[in-house]
């Protein structure tokens, strides 16, 4: 596979990234926050006494297979 290489960035272009990365290292904090409070809050509305769902399990002639694997032979 052929590496294609890309342009380079204008000075300009170098000052808006660095300038966006910044705003988002400042924000970072705060978004975890957000992110724990939306997590906190799901798990108390979902107080439910359902059971969880079970794991699906295949038998081993069935079983899918791995990426890469030649089939099975059957019989």
């Amino acid at each position: 596979m052929m590496r294609r290489s890309m342009a380079k960035l204008t000075p300009d272009q170098l000052r808006w990234r660095n300038r966006i990365e910044a705003v988002i290292r400042l924000m970072q904090p705060g978004l975890d926050l957000v992110l724990l409070a939306g997590d906190r809050l799901s798990r108390a509305v979902d107080r439910s006494d359902d059971e969880p769902a079970p794991a699906l399990r295949f038998p081993d002639d069935v079983r899918p297979l791995a990426p890469g694997q030649p089939p099975r032979p059957t019989g």
